[in-house]
Order: structure tokens, then C-alpha cells, then sequence
């Protein structure tokens, strides 16, 4: 494939792709996590014991991460034997149908243990589709996206997963406001639910007109799709398969402001006692500042790399993790507010827009979707983990001083960890396309890279003004 391929309408519509179909993932991935924390424990579970009733409901949410690495092996080998416009429709298919089936579930009350059954199901299917989005389309944008673009497109994915949380918000806060409680229990939660189904069909539309990739067709064409992906993914590229997992490690940022956060500031336990209402802007208002960074800091990895932004977004965001914290416990909303716009919308962008670029590059085109997916998919189930070990590290009651120096502690040591894996890991950005992934793969001189991403840049300009 040419190094000077310019960006064309199939690049366009392969970002576009990968945007819907991470702002399903992460529109999904909202609604759920508040649907299991205020309705299904009353609805889908036995309500004579509310303790049980509340695990059972939060538990068919983390089967949705134990179901990401089997998918993320089935889904990644898809991918790499069949293509990425394949996989991608697959899973947009599987997240659609089985997001807009959860609003149709019958109650507990209905159908007895039949109800938490078929939530379950539906929960597991979710996690394992998810497992081969990101990497799949990462992979498809990257494999059309022109050589001194490939952050700025690749961002795109991340992107979407931020706008897909800002869009649940808009759609599920105001129905638990307006609605009586009944009213919402009995029937509002299913409305956000039901909606999906108009992004599934938006996004099918898309990825239906969308191509398979030069490099994959490629593949095709000499006979060199890879009989055993996953095989050929841990022989050829192991190395590189641990360094994602680890750089992947960076999303106990997320999990850290978001899960653990939320609950250290709105659980009696922990003695902040901080509304729900107002800790809910936090994440809301994080990320529409991270819609619009993230392809800023994508076309920032264009310019001087991936590495420095990585290392930068993970150790920045890891050590911002201790003053957001301590604003936390002293209940300083408009601190807390700040410091997680610092920390979260625009650091942790560092990291969180570059990915999607970075991570298809350590793999060869026969093992790419396998590579990715498995890694990135394992580092973070381990670091979402991290969740419940905070929890048991630090119960309810311990003192603040402790819960802020320890939970900050392990986030920054683990944010270290994954800046000294991008450290090590090769820069990509100046690679030709065709020889990512390879030994001894040699990067343009700086010059001749910086002429041809200018000569990009001009030539998508140009399109979107003929458009």
C-alpha cells in the first residue's frame, strides 16, 4: 500500500464508523451502569432480599468485562481471517440487538429466575461484541488513513466513546428527573434502551458502505491471511502484545475518577457525602472537554509522535489522581470539578486519543485486529478490576488521609507502569503502513515525513471544501 495515499471518502466514512460505533459501546456501557445500580436490583431480582438483590444486579454488570476476553479472542481472529468491515458489522449487530432486547426483558415478578437469566445473556453478549469494536475499527481507520494522519483519524474512535456517555446522560438523567420514581422503575429506564436501535441502524447504514481495507484486500490477494491468528499474534508479536497490555493499564484513570470515585463521594460509608445529582457532572462535563481535545491531541501524535503523548497523559493524569481525590473528601464541588477537567478531560486525552492509532501499529496487517484485541481487552478487564480492589483496600471507614494516599498510590504506580511500557515500545508514527508491525522497520527521515502529512493535511482540506 502507497505511503502517499491521500484521505478519501473511505477514510472519512471508516472514521465515521469507528465514531458510532464506540458511542453505541459507551452509550450502552452508561445506561447499563445506572440501570443496574437504581432499577434492575428491584426489578430483575428477588426484592425480599435487597442486599442480594443489589449484588445480583451490579454482578450482571461485571459479567459484562468476564465475557471481553473471550470475545476479544474470537472477535480478533475474526477480524484478522475475515476483515474488518466484517467483524465491525458483526459487532455493531450483536451490541444493537442485544442493548435494544434488555428494554423488552420481562420482571422478576413476571417470569421468576427467568428475568436475572436473560439479563445475564443479553449482558454477556453485550461484553463480547464490545471486546472486537475498538480494535476493529482502530484497525480499519488506521489501515485507510494517510501516512502523517493515522493519530488524527485513529482519534476519532476515542472520541465517540466520549460522546456516547454525554449522549446517554441527555437521554437518562432527564427521565429519572421528570419522571415519578414509579413511572421511571416501571417503564422510563426501558426508553434509552429502545433508542439504540436508531444508532445500530446509523451505523449499520455506515459500515455497510464502507470497504474493506487496502491492506487486508492485500492480504487477501498474495494468500497471506493468517490460518491461525491468535497463534501467530503470541509467537510473532508477544513482546508487543505485553507492552499494550500494560500501556492499556492507563485506564485505572477512568476507573479511579469514575467507579471508584463516584462511590468514595456519594457512599454514607465513606463519610464525603457528596450528591449524586452533582458528582454526575463530573464525568458529564469531562468529557464534552474531551470531545473537543481529542482530535487536537490525535493530530498532536502526528506531529511529534505517540510515545512523549502517551507517557505524558499516563503519568500526568495518574499524579493528578491525589489532589482530585483530596478535593473530593473535603467535598469541594467546583475543585473537584476543575481538577477532573484537568485530570480526566484533557491529561488522561494524552493517552485516551492516541490508542486507537498507536496500538494497530505494533501489529503486522495479518495479526492486527488479533493483537490489539486481546491486549488492549486484557489490560483493561485488569485495570476495571482495580475497582474492587479499591474497595476491599480501603472498606467504608477508613480514614481519608489513607483512602487518598493509597488509592492515589496505586493509580500513579500503575500510570508508571504504562509510561515506561510506551517507552519501550517502538515509535510508529513516522513508519510506512505497509511495514508496521515488521523487524527492523525503518521510520522516513522527519523531513520527508513532516512534507508528506502537510502534503495530507492539504489534500483532506481540499476534499471537505469540494464536499
Amino acid at each position: 500500500m502507497s505511503t502517499t495515499t491521500q484521505p478519501g471518502r473511505q477514510t472519512g466514512k471508516a472514521a465515521a464508523s469507528g465514531w458510532i460505533g464506540s458511542a453505541l459501546e459507551y452509550y450502552d456501557f452508561f445506561i447499563y451502569a445506572q440501570a443496574a445500580a437504581l432499577v434492575f436490583p428491584a426489578i430483575f431480582f428477588d426484592k425480599s432480599d435487597p442486599r442480594m438483590a443489589v449484588i445480583g444486579a451490579l454482578g450482571t454488570y461485571v459479567v459484562g468485562y468476564v465475557a471481553r476476553p473471550i470475545g476479544a479472542f474470537v472477535l480478533g481472529s475474526w477480524g484478522d481471517k475475515h476483515g474488518r468491515k466484517n467483524v465491525l458489522v458483526l459487532c455493531m449487530l450483536l451490541m444493537g440487538v442485544s442493548t435494544f432486547f434488555v428494554a423488552l426483558l420481562p420482571t422478576y415478578e413476571q417470569v421468576g429466575f427467568l428475568a436475572p437469566a436473560l439479563l445475564i445473556t443479553l449482558r454477556l453478549i453485550q461484553g463480547f461484541a464490545v471486546a472486537g469494536e475498538i480494535s476493529g475499527a482502530s484497525s480499519m481507520i488506521m489501515e485507510y488513513a494517510p501516512l502523517g494522519r493515522r493519530g488524527f483519524f485513529g482519534s476519532f474512535t476515542l472520541q465517540g466513546t466520549q460522546a456516547g456517555q454525554i449522549f446517554a446522560a441527555l437521554v437518562i438523567l432527564p427521565l429519572a428527573h421528570f419522571l415519578s420514581p414509579e413511572a421511571f422503575q416501571s417503564w422510563g429506564w426501558r426508553i434509552p434502551f429502545l433508542l439504540s436501535a436508531f444508532v445500530v441502524l446509523a451505523g449499520y447504514i455506515i459500515r455497510k458502505r464502507v470497504d474493506e481495507t487496502p491492506a487486508f484486500r492485500e492480504e487477501v490477494k498474495e494468500g497471506e491471511i493468517a490460518e491461525t491468528p491468535i497463534a501467530q499474534a503470541f509467537k510473532y508479536s508477544g513482546k508487543q502484545m505485553f507492552l499494550v497490555f500494560c500501556m492499556a493499564l492507563t485506564n485505572i484513570v477512568a476507573v479511579t475518577t469514575s467507579v471508584f470515585g463516584a462511590t468514595y463521594a456519594t457512599n454514607k460509608g465513606y463519610g464525603v457525602g457528596m450528591h449524586t445529582d452533582v458528582y454526575l457532572w463530573i464525568p458529564i462535563l469531562s468529557n464534552l472537554l474531551a470531545v473537543i481535545a481529542i482530535p487536537y491531541v490525535g493530530n498532536l501524535s502526528d506531529k511529534i509522535g505517540r510515545r512523549p503523548c502517551i507517557m505524558v497523559g499516563a503519568v500526568g493524569a495518574g499524579a493528578l489522581s491525589f489532589p482530585y481525590l483530596w478535593a473530593v473528601s473535603t467535598q469541594n464541588v467546583v475543585l473537584a470539578i476543575l481538577l477532573a477537567l484537568v485530570m480526566w478531560g484533557l491529561v488522561y486525552q494524552g493517552y485516551n486519543a492516541v490508542f486507537p492509532a498507536y496500538y494497530p501499529e505494533q501489529f503486522p496487517t495479518k495479526t492486527r485486529v488479533t493483537g490489539m484485541a486481546i491486549s488492549q481487552n486484557m489490560g483493561t478487564v485488569a485495570s476495571s478490576a482495580m475497582a474492587i480492589a479499591f474497595a476491599a483496600i480501603v472498606p467504608p471507614g477508613t480514614a481519608q488521609g489513607t483512602i487518598i494516599l493509597t488509592v492515589g498510590a496505586i493509580t500513579f504506580g500503575i500510570t508508571l507502569i504504562a509510561a515506561a511500557a510506551a517507552y519501550f515500545s517502538p515509535e510508529t508514527s513516522r513508519i510506512p503502513s505497509d511495514q508496521l508491525g515488521e523487524p527492523g522497520a525503518t521510520p522516513l527521515p522527519e523531513a520527508e515525513y513532516q512534507r508528506l502529512r502537510l502534503e495530507a493535511i492539504a489534500a483532506h482540506k481540499a476534499e471537505r471544501a469540494a464536499a
